[in-house]
């Protein structure tokens, strides 16, 4: 047995203690990862505001069953009232 430890090479690799460095990706990349992932939490979302019960399907009921005229009125009203905390905020 001799005291000295044997290099640490293993298949032509020699390990430095470091984990190897990241290749650096490019901004576009990042940014359509970034987007990709932030698509696939809102559609998850949305699929479950659709199951039944839940709030996306209880208001699609509600707009399919209700009259042209009635949606009309809702969104007259909708936006009269935005328009009015609006100018409240100013």
């Amino acid at each position: 047995m001799s005291d000295e430890s044997p290099p640490l090479v293993y298949e032509g690799l020699v390990y430095e203690g470091l984990d190897p460095v990241p290749q650096p990706k490019s901004a576009f990349s990042e940014i359509s990862e970034a987007m990709s992932e932030a698509v696939n939490r809102v559609h998850s979302a949305i699929e479950a505001g659709r199951k039944p019960g839940r709030p996306l399907s209880i208001l699609s009921n509600i707009a399919r069953e209700a009259p042209l005229g009635s949606l009309l009125v809702a969104f007259l009203l909708g936006v009269a009232v935005a328009r009015r905390r609006s100018v409240r905020g100013r």
